[in-house]
């Protein structure tokens, strides 16, 4: 111990006096022998002099501004290798240290490594040039120090070399954990990525994002502001200004403990190669170097606070940089570390959620302004640098929303009431048929119920209507597979069963009050009823039946709709569909220009003149749904077809059978036989006598071989075949016309 006394005095006085250096042993700070030296570096002083000569000299200038706490430092290094000397610990052997002050100059710490490197035991200081070192006998086995990053940074450069250990008690730059670079160098102390990522850590925690940097002007303070630049980027702190001061020392506050060295003497590469695998203990807490060459040991929080003028530094929390959380000791620091969060530093208020960030003309990310989530979007956290987007096809979100909500699947469903009063209106239709069918059924040998088509045509209309009626029910309701399958081809083929039983009776009654004899001819040739029927209803069931094998119908999800899915039925084929309607409506047309022509006919047998009004509505409603089809979204779009089908099969169904009806119940005396045969006639002779006068002055001026009687036989077999009574007819003709009257009115009679 007084050995250490006399040191540390003389120690002292060299560094109070800190002459320049005119010799390599002026310029050690302090040394002492031994079997393995040890090399240090510590800016014991702050800075060294500029030179004053011109021209500049390359020298070794004096140096200024002691530093006591870098001193007391240097005291614990000399302090641990006495302790080591006077254990048992190295039987045998001794440590010597060579100690160097840098002056926080990378110059000076540049000329102490090049003695370090200087061969041992050789008369002459100088490092010797080989290309292999591997047997090379430095003057040090290794380096403490140094404490500033950018002087060991340029020491570690030169005592790779001889891969030589070098041991840092301060340097933290990070760029020192690359082992490519720096493959001797270890250090006691955390790197700086643990350091500025506890810091911004700590300022994330506290709820900041505005803050500003500074740092000293040297190789250690530029690279620990990137590292922090880029660790408060990924925590979203906004650097509001970042401030480069000169360098200087500072307080140092890290103590260098070293409580196991060396076990037997060893090549610089295998030292290197044991210290990285050291482990020792404080007594509390276990440390051993990483791959990186770091240490594993954290950071204490500390809190400045002014209490009464006066400046206080205390211990808030640890910083684990392993497990990356922070420590409280005490309820007292857990207070203290939660008043950190009262504090205000940002640069914009943080968005709800609901809301996002929109830049605004500042540079900072952290500068921004709030604004709504547009509709579909959504942000459920603060701070939301952008909305998220819900899933169009199942979810939607209003304006400003924190979630995304399922959409409601919708359809034509049995309770709503439009539905409702479109079954209503197809169930009051299929009423309607069975009425018709009732009193039809009871009138079967009346003129009019036989004018009709007799019972089994009337049977199939009726159906007909029934059947388009009840697919109405397939246009309501969740749609299946099934249904979207059925409901067209229901309406489809009856349908056009219903036309084409209109069709054969628009062409019966064209046929029976025809007055020209080659359209009678040529309708006689065509009206073939039961072919006419299976022909224009087969060509629809082809029609449907090549539908549902190539391109059927389906259940589909329309998901267009902003709020809701639209569970519907896809056509699968809109040419298919399209065919299916046109093809109806040819057979339409045709009804209507055989039913125009026939529309002047005897009151009690005008059926043609309703059918051509039937044939209106039916055009006029289909015309109108194509438009409102294409053009309608949404759960409603089946009843619009409904609609349209109620509108068709009612027009057809009143025009058809209503007045019919009316007869029957309303005027029974008009149907009897003989008021139907009077009202033929009086229609027969008044239609004879015009067609008479007029071919009459036509032929006039060139002979009257129109007037020659047919003979009676053929008038027989005419009036049999046409089971009409041809005799009243004739002998009531004959008493008020003409011959020539008479011929047309005979000719009239056959045709009927």
């Amino acid at each position: 111990m007084a050995l250490l006394i006399i040191v540390i005095t003389c120690f002292v006085i060299f560094l109070d006096t800190s002459q320049s250096c005119h010799t390599p042993d002026d310029f050690v700070a302090v040394t002492s022998p031994g079997h393995i030296m040890i090399g240090g570096l510590f800016a014991i002083h702050e800075k060294m002099l500029s030179s004053d000569d011109h021209p500049r000299r390359p020298q070794i200038q004096k140096c200024v501004g002691f530093e006591i706490s870098v001193f007391l430092q240097t005291l614990a290094m000399i302090h641990s290798i006495e302790m080591i000397n006077n254990s048992t610990l190295l039987s045998g052997v001794k440590l010597g240290y060579e100690i160097y002050d840098t002056c926080t100059e990378v110059t000076a710490a540049m000329a102490a490594t090049l003695r370090f490197l200087s061969k041992l035991n050789c008369s002459r200081e100088t490092v010797i040039f080989q290309c292999d070192y591997s047997s090379y006998m430095p003057r040090v086995k290794a380096v403490v120090g140094a404490g500033y990053s950018e002087i060991s940074m340029a020491v570690s450069r030169m005592l790779n070399l001889q891969l030589m250990p070098q041991v840092s008690y301060g340097s933290t730059a990070e760029i020192l954990s690359d082992k490519i670079r720096f493959p001797s160098f270890l250090r006691t102390v955390p790197s700086d990525f643990y350091q500025t990522k506890a810091m911004a850590h700590l300022i994330r925690q506290s709820g900041w994002n505005w803050v500003g940097a500074i740092t000293t002007d040297d190789d250690y303070g530029r690279l620990a502001l990137n590292t922090f630049a880029t660790q408060a980027a990924a925590n979203n702190v906004c650097i509001a200004f970042k401030e480069v001061l000169p360098a200087f020392l500072s307080d140092n506050t890290i103590d260098v403990r070293i409580n196991q060295t060396l076990e037997k003497i060893i090549a610089e590469a295998q030292l290197l190669a044991m210290l990285k695998n050291v482990t020792f203990t404080d007594g509390r807490n276990s440390f051993h170097f990483d791959a990186h060459g770091d240490l594993n040991t954290g950071y204490d929080v500390v809190i400045w606070k002014e209490t009464d003028g006066l400046m206080t530094v205390t211990k808030m929390a640890e910083y684990d940089l392993q497990r990356d959380i922070f420590i409280t000791t005490n309820q007292e620091t857990k207070r203290e570390f939660w008043k950190l969060k009262q504090i205000l530093s940002k640069c914009s208020t943080e968005c709800s959620p609901g809301q996002m960030k929109k830049a605004t003309g500042s540079q900072h990310s952290c500068c921004y302004e709030c604004v709504s989530c547009p509709e579909n979007h959504y942000s459920n956290e603060t701070d939301m640098d952008h909305c998220l987007l819900c899933n169009n096809e199942t979810h939607w979100a209003p304006v400003s929303s924190t979630a995304c909500f399922e959409k409601e699947v919708e359809y034509l469903d049995w309770d709503d009431s439009l539905a409702l009063l479109l079954i209503a209106l197809s169930l009051l239709g299929i009423a309607f048929v069975l009425a018709i069918g009732i009193i039809f059924t009871r009138n079967l040998k009346t003129p009019v119920v036989k004018s009709s088509g007799g019972l089994a045509v009337c049977y199939v209309m009726l159906i007909c209507h029934a059947l388009n009626f009840a697919s109405a029910a397939f246009f309501i309701g969740e749609p299946q597979d099934f249904e979207c399958k059925t409901r067209q081809t229901l309406f489809g083929v009856s349908f056009t069963l219903c036309v084409s039983c209109i069709l054969t009776k628009s062409l019966k009654i064209l046929l029976a009050f025809s007055f020209d004899p080659k359209l009678t001819k040529f309708l006689k040739c065509l009206y073939k009823p039961v072919p006419i029927v299976l022909t224009c209803t087969g060509i629809q069931v082809v029609i449907c039946t090549l539908w549902l094998v190539l391109a059927a119908p389906t259940v589909e999800e329309n998901v267009s709709l902003p709020r809701v899915i639209i569970l519907e039925c896809e056509e699968g084929s809109a040419l298919a569909f399209g065919t299916m309607l046109g093809y109806i409506s040819v057979l339409a047309f045709i009804c209507f220009v055989f039913a125009f022509k026939g529309r002047k006919l005897p009151e009690n047998y005008n059926e043609a003149k309703f059918l051509t009004f039937g044939m209106l509505i039916y055009f006029i409603a289909w015309i109108t749904f194509i438009p409102v089809y294409t053009t309608t979204f949404g759960k409603y779009l089946p009843a619009v077809e409904i609609i349209v089908i109620l509108i068709s099969n009612y027009g057809i169904l009143c025009c058809t059978f209503f007045p019919k009806c009316y007869i029957i119940l309303c005027k029974r005396k008009t149907n009897t036989k003989s008021a139907f045969l009077q009202m033929v006639y009086n229609y027969s002779a008044h239609s004879v006598d015009s067609l008479a006068l007029s071919h009459v002055s036509l032929d006039s001026a060139s002979h009257d071989t129109a007037t020659t009687n047919p003979s009676p036989a053929k008038m027989a077999a005419c009036q049999n075949h046409n089971q009409l009574p041809v005799q009243v007819l004739a002998h009531t003709g004959t008493e008020k016309t003409m011959k020539v009257s008479k011929t047309w009115h005979q000719k009239r009679s056959s045709s009927i």
